[in-house]
């Protein structure tokens, strides 16, 4: 029989313990700590999203690896004063509060701070400040920018997610406020209604003027009136230097995040980090993504990655530099860096047959051409994804959209031997368009024996009207082609509500160019065998 050595560990809480801010707001926290006494390491995490979301926190753990643990509501959240401002003082609040746990009795003077999604990125902003005290982060799943891989993807407005995350703001922001005395507004009703029906609300042309959202949460119109990395978001960017983090961090990815590049990014701009990187979407950590199962080896739960995050955040420096997960093979892999060493970028050019191979297309005019419809685009279907719709995301069935004229596919002969592909994939695209400007979009397939056209990662770019040459970041996979598989690669002009509508809404003709000249083509990283 079994005999786990765990000890009792008494625990002092406090519910909504003041801490003042510089600027005399008070922002409130649940403070945990062993009862015993001493002084101990202190979990710091801080997120806009409400109690709820706190008890997803592995407090145990925490408190069982000999740490206090404050949650803390960003200001304007949850019980803390003060109004939400999306990322403009998460850097400063979060050093206040590490210079208020160090003060503290119990608190030897370490902080560490962890978090998920925006939670992530109030860690990685007060790190930015360089608060005394502060000795590492676990980040997971976060972006790096907040134009580029958040609001925006190659220039187009990310609506979905968008959306998704307003309107949230939104209500959280009525409930705030009717915690401190103020009336919901007429606004609410709308934004209840459009939270029913949101479909119809995403179709809004123009997107700023979207009901419910654009009243309810004004930092909307803020995000849509600058489709381009200005000034604005400059500014906002100020709040998170990459180059002024100086202690260890832990990044958490996963291949079906909406922020995989930006966790990826992340891991490179700092230098010093660890990574680890799971078949995992925003929202779910579990085993399989979308349709897909990647067996129980994939889930977090088996591959320890709490445990990992917990001893990383204890001090620990043991481990692999990274650590992710090859779709598949289904099986974790490690590496000194990312990404890993052994790579070779491979173009898989695109033939106007439909066709698929390494081989460079003839010489000549060759060309594809689809028509792209405003008022039909192709919807999204899985991918990393954060919508309305939680089962919309991950690795799904392309086969009922690879059947619209306004989807070009083109895919390789079956496979006789394995071909792994692991780091950053891209699509280099030649094509025209008689409209003002366009959207060009292009998805990694993975065609199963069976016919299923499983997604593996997308991307997209808009474009003007006259440029011809447009290269589409995809983020980056680890994913392994089985003999008897296929590799596709689809070509569109939308991804909605993925992403808005080119703001052109014009009926147009797209021609995609095959030939030696103009050869397209998707670059894929693979691992010699």
């Amino acid at each position: 029989m079994t005999k786990l050595d765990r000890p009792a560990v008494p625990v002092t809480t406090t519910l909504d313990q003041p801490i003042e801010m510089r600027d005399g707001t008070i922002l409130r926290a649940d403070v945990h700590r062993p009862a015993a006494g001493g002084t101990h390491r202190t979990v710091l995490v801080r997120g806009p999203y409400g109690e709820q979301v706190f008890r997803s926190q592995p407090i145990g753990a925490f408190l069982h690896a000999g740490m206090a643990v404050v949650l803390q509501h960003c200001r304007g959240r949850g019980s803390s004063d003060g109004e939400f401002v999306p990322w403009e003082n998460e850097g400063r609040d979060g050093a206040d509060t590490v210079a208020w746990i160090a003060a503290q009795p119990w608190s030897n003077g370490e902080v560490v701070a962890s978090g998920t999604s925006y939670l992530a990125g109030c860690a990685l902003q007060l790190a930015a400040e360089r608060p005394a005290g502060l000795r590492a982060v676990v980040a997971s799943m976060t972006p790096h920018d907040f134009y580029e891989g958040l609001k925006y993807h190659g220039g187009a407005f990310a609506v979905g997610s968008a959306f998704h995350w307003g309107s949230l703001q939104g209500l959280l922001g009525v409930l705030h406020g009717v915690a401190g005395g103020r009336p919901p507004g007429d606004g609410f009703a709308t934004l209840l209604r459009v939270l029913a029906e949101p479909d119809e609300a995403l179709r809004t042309t123009p997107v700023r003027d979207m009901p419910g959202v654009s009243e309810m949460f004004p930092f909307w119109r803020d995000w849509t009136d600058h489709p381009e990395r200005d000034g604005y978001w400059e500014g906002i960017a100020e709040t998170l230097r990459h180059d002024r983090i100086d202690v260890p961090v832990l990044h958490t990815a996963g291949w079906f995040d909406v922020f995989l590049r930006g966790t990826l990014e992340n891991f490179r701009r700092i230098p010093g980090g660890r990574l680890i990187i799971g078949p995992w979407s925003h929202l779910s950590q579990a085993s399989g993504a979308g349709e897909l199962n990647f067996g129980h080896a994939a889930a977090a739960a088996t591959a320890l990655l709490e445990p990992a995050q917990i001893e990383f955040l204890s001090g620990s420096t043991e481990g692999p530099k990274v650590r992710y997960f090859t779709m598949g093979a289904n099986e974790w892999r490690e590496a000194e860096s990312w990404p890993p060493p052994g790579s070779t970028d491979t173009p898989y050019y695109l033939h106007a047959d439909g066709t698929l191979s390494p081989g460079v297309p003839e010489a000549g005019a060759s060309a594809s051409a689809f028509v792209h419809d405003p008022d039909d685009p192709v919807p999204t279907h899985g991918g990393g994804l954060l919508l309305p719709d939680p089962v919309n995301v991950g690795p799904r069935d392309q086969r009922a959209i690879e059947e619209r004229p306004d989807v070009l596919c083109f895919t390789t002969p079956v496979l006789s031997a394995d071909v792994e592909v692991t780091g950053p994939v891209t699509a280099v695209l030649h094509a025209a368009t008689s409209a003002p400007g366009a959207d060009w979009t292009a998805k990694l397939v993975d065609v199963h024996p069976d016919g299923r056209a499983m997604s593996v990662t997308d991307g997209i770019v808009r474009s003007p009207g006259d440029r011809t040459r447009h290269e589409i970041d995809l983020a980056a996979t680890s994913q392994t082609f089985l003999a008897g598989h296929r590799i596709r690669v689809e070509i569109a002009s939308s991804n909605f509500p993925r992403f808005d509508r080119n703001p052109a809404m014009v009926r147009a003709d797209h021609t995609v160019f095959c030939d030696a000249a103009r050869a397209s083509r998707v670059i894929l990283p693979v691992r010699a065998s």
